[in-house]
């Protein structure tokens, strides 16, 4: 899509916050809306800062992963971004300046790609998303697994939380919980297939 192209060559050249100072390639984004699915995660890490593309370290192979093994969905037919583009420092966590400065861009892919269902990745994009419904501060883990109807980008969207994958790999429990909102995503998905 020639928009989403646009907003991608923006982001590269952004100079908004500090972060582009310390960047090595900012990371727009990549994938298609094809089936409605975007995921959108924290903040770009090494690998990920390294080729400008999000999720292509070990957490993004399980992101994949999870994408083709339960979704049954190839990697490409999904939307893939961060809240924030560029990589915080020692991959910290992105502070709220930050993500202002990045909000507009992602308001913008959002608008474009117009995803019905929205899966956020851990507790930063999942705040950035539900604090817009007025969902205040909790948990990740209080909130993953159950879609929320919000408002974004002048769209109604579902968002699904779940844990980052990264969680995943630190805590093998979180495995069988991040697999198991895989798989509620799955039933949500097909509802929504069998309409497109």
């Amino acid at each position: 899509m020639e928009g989403i192209r646009l907003i991608e060559e923006e982001i590269k050249g952004c100079a908004k916050c500090p972060l582009h100072k310390f960047r090595t390639n900012a990371v727009p984004g990549e994938g298609t809306c094809r089936f409605g699915l975007m995921f959108v995660g924290e903040a770009p890490g090494f690998n990920e800062d390294r080729q400008g593309r999000p999720f292509v370290g070990a957490a993004g192979k399980l992101l994949t992963e999870l994408i083709e093994g339960i979704l049954g969905l190839r990697r490409e037919d999904v939307y893939i971004t961060n809240v924030v583009k560029c990589r915080p420092p020692n991959n910290r966590d992105p502070l709220p300046e930050e993500i202002e400065a990045c909000t507009p861009y992602l308001e913008r892919q959002v608008s474009l790609l117009r995803p019905r269902i929205i899966a956020t990745l851990g507790r930063h994009s999942t705040l950035h998303f539900l604090s817009r419904a007025g969902i205040g501060a909790r948990g990740i883990m209080a909130v993953r697994g159950k879609p929320y109807r919000i408002k974004y980008a002048g769209l109604s969207i579902t968002v699904f939380p779940t844990l980052h994958p990264a969680a995943a790999l630190y805590n093998p429990k979180n495995r069988e919980v991040i697999e198991g909102d895989f798989k509620r995503l799955k039933d949500m998905l097909g509802g929504l297939l069998s309409y497109m």
